[in-house]
Formats: structure tokens, sequence, C-alpha cells
């Protein structure tokens, strides 16, 4: 049975489109170029940093993120970029008596603010800079599966990338789910992994609690 959902952060939960934004503006590139390039790097299977290096080569993300926040231009994302179906899909399967938990690669700083958003939401929130260990690693998924209270094959694990989310979290032993949403999604959807790994194939997180219920009443 599944009794833990356990949630990526960018793309799954939040809509990056504010942040990406602000980083072509730091780059004084203009957004559509950005984000044109962006989805060609994605597309060619290549590290979404690379992006960067693309309009900066050199580019060091960790320093530049300290830069912006010196020039008083921080990392941010609030209530406002949360995607309009996590609030009820997390109360509804609060309701249903799931675990929940929040886990992906994000900054400390990126978890200090899904702290203020979620803490009385989930019974987790864990990032790569509080673990020191960033997905794809197996290291990763093995911290998510000792933060869980149960077993690794009761765990689901929600995210929008194949390559980061649902490949490594299925050969950890948890269940998956991709969620149709921004530019990983968009683009690996119609892959033949996307299509054979997911336990679930969703395009809104509100498929969730009927879809768990289906599943578990499958296996009781």
């Amino acid at each position: 049975m599944i009794r833990a959902v356990v949630f990526d952060v960018g793309e799954c939960l939040v809509d990056e489109t504010r942040e990406y934004g602000a980083w072509a503006d730091w780059l004084s590139v203009p957004r559509h170029t950005f984000h044109a390039m962006f989805g060609a790097v994605v597309a060619q299977g290549r590290d979404y940093r690379e992006t960067f290096q693309e309009f900066r080569p050199g580019f060091d993300l960790y320093e530049e993120r300290e830069r912006r926040a010196a020039a008083g231009r921080p990392e941010t994302f609030g209530e406002e970029d949360l995607y309009a179906d996590v609030r009820p899909a997390l109360a509804r399967l609060r309701g249903d008596g799931l675990w929940l938990g929040i886990a992906g690669n994000q900054t400390v700083r990126a978890g200090r603010i899904l702290r203020e958003l979620f803490d009385r939401d989930v019974d987790l929130i864990g990032t790569s800079d509080d673990w020191g260990a960033s997905k794809p690693d197996p290291e990763f998924f093995k911290r998510v599966a000792e933060a869980v209270p149960f077993e690794v094959d009761e765990v689901l694990y929600v995210g929008d990338r194949c390559d980061n989310d649902i490949r490594p979290a299925t050969q950890a032993g948890m269940y998956t789910a991709l969620v149709r949403r921004g530019p990983w999604a968009t683009i690996q959807w119609n892959s033949p992994e996307a299509e054979r790994l997911p336990t679930f194939r969703i395009d809104s997180l509100l498929e969730l609690p009927g879809r768990v219920g289906e599943f578990n009443d499958s296996v009781r």
C-alpha cells in the first residue's frame, strides 16, 4: 500500500517561471531567449545549468545566487508561485490519512521558504543542501526513505522529471507519479521511459487522492 506521499519542489509544487525570469534579467538576456535556450538544453538531455553557460561561460550557479542575494535580488518564491492544485491536493491527501513530505534539490534559503509555506501541512521538508546529496544520486532517495516512517515500498514520490525523479525513485524501490507540467515533463511526456516507469501519470495533483485510493483498494 501507499502510506506516504513525498513531493518534489520545482515544477511540481512551485511554478518556477518567476525565478527563471529573474535569472534572465540577471544575465541581461531577453526572457524569451533565455526560456528558448532552457527548453533546447532540456530537450537535448543536458543539465539545465548548461543554459547559463550558453550565455556566460564559466557561470557558477551557487556563486551567482550569493551575488544576487548580496545585490538585494535573492532567489525567492511564495504563495503566489504555488500551482493552484497544491493546497487542495495536500488537504485531501492529509484527510485520507497519508503521511506527507516535500524533498527536492533546493538551497538552504529555499528550505526556509518551504518551511514557512508548508510547515503545518506536511510531516517532512528536506532539501539537497540539508542532506548533502542531490537528485538523482541514490543517496538522496536513501535519505528520503530514512526520513519516512514506513517501508520504502510504501512511499510514492511525485515529480516532473523522469531523469531526476521517476527513474531514481523507482530504482530506490518507491512508487512514482509523473505530473505533466513544466519544461521537463512536457518534453519527456511521450518518451518510452515516461510511459513505462511511473506508477501514475497525472495532469494535476488533484488526481492523486483518487489514484492512490484506487491503488490501495486494489492491493488490500
